[in-house]
């Protein structure tokens, strides 16, 4: 009879982590390593043309990042 509190709390908790989860996507990786492509192509404009020619750039890798689970 010990057992059915904490076989229901477990239950619980379970419930919160899966929600939790289908709201914000866990990133898979460090931001570091995520979207090499677009992080070149965002980096190699920017050191060619500056920053405030880049924006096409800085936009899909914000978009790739968004994707893999980061919050930029």
């Amino acid at each position: 009879m010990g057992n059915a509190p904490v076989k229901e709390v477990a239950q619980a908790a379970a419930v919160s982590v899966s929600g939790t989860e289908s709201v914000a996507a866990k990133p898979k990786c460090k931001a570091c390593c995520a979207c090499p492509e677009t992080k070149k192509a965002r980096d190699q404009c920017i050191i060619e043309r500056g920053e405030e020619h880049c924006g096409d750039f800085i936009e899909a890798h914000k978009k790739c990042m968004r994707s893999q689970g980061f919050n930029v």
